[in-house]
């Protein structure tokens, strides 16, 4: 017997990528949720036409985001992904013979294969990573986090064989526009955190550049692989100064959002 499935999204302006998301997971889910952040453009009508259940929902952190999300769901099994993610057919497989079978496992681990600027990453750090996206609905709950939210389950997890595939970026100008909302959240939340600005972080963007460059070969992957590079370097800098300009006001900012549109994993 199979378990029922409900797959859940958040989502802002994501009218460029819903298709081919949507498209990966047909035939995979009983229900799929979505949860919008005041989306402008034709998001709200992609979802609806795919027979989504689509909620309205000021995005006050991606962490509290996921969890209204969550709590919408019904299935006794939930998967979450991103609208830059594709479910490739390995993994659609994997899903669902975890569904078919009795398991004791709570949740699963599936790896994500990254691209930019239309090509795949293969080194410099973002190659693959791990992530918590498949599990039991009453076992698991958000932390509530801005950024970098993650999921904490109850119980045993493992992996899956498949992958997931993230088209982060597609083009130069994408992550252009995404960054100054990304850092301006990171800085807050390390602000929040207790972390304060120091000198040597102005040598930051020098040792993230070797590290991803020479270090971890992002040569390897060519132009997009160099250019991912510099920029994670550049983001990383700019991240420390706002932090330092946090510590200069000593007192929090009002985060614009309103340009961020991204609800899973970005620079890094």
């Amino acid at each position: 017997m199979i378990t029922r499935l409900s797959i859940y999204m958040i989502v802002k302006n994501e009218a460029r990528d819903l298709p081919a998301c949507l498209d990966s997971l047909k035939g995979l889910s009983d229900e799929l949720v979505v949860v919008d952040d005041l989306s402008t453009d034709s998001t709200v009508d992609i979802c609806r036409s795919r027979g989504a259940q689509v909620y309205s929902r000021k995005l006050d952190g991606y962490g509290s985001q996921k969890q209204f999300a969550l709590e919408h769901c019904t299935g006794d099994w939930v998967l979450n992904i991103d609208a830059d993610e594709r479910i490739s057919p390995e993994l659609a497989g994997d899903i669902r013979a975890v569904l078919s079978r009795d398991n004791v496992q709570t949740g699963y681990f599936i790896s994500r294969r990254m691209y930019f600027l239309g090509k795949r990453l293969r080194f410099g750090g973002v190659g693959r990573d791990w992530v918590l996206r498949l599990f039991r609905r009453a076992k698991g709950r958000y932390q509530p986090k801005e950024i970098h939210e993650q999921v904490a389950v109850e119980g045993t997890t493992d992996k899956l064989n498949g992958a997931l595939d993230h088209y982060s970026y597609a083009t130069l100008n994408e992550y252009l526009e995404k960054i100054p909302a990304y850092t301006q959240m990171a800085a807050q939340a390390r602000y929040n955190a207790g972390k304060r600005f120091h000198f040597w972080h102005h040598i930051r963007p020098a040792w993230e550049l070797l590290n991803r460059v020479v270090i971890k070969g992002a040569w390897l992957d060519g132009q997009a692989g160099l250019i991912y590079a510099a920029l994670s370097a550049h983001a990383a800098w700019l991240r420390s100064i706002k932090l330092l300009e946090l510590q200069s006001q000593d007192a929090p900012w009002t985060v614009d959002r309103s340009r961020s549109t991204e609800h899973g994993s970005r620079p890094s």
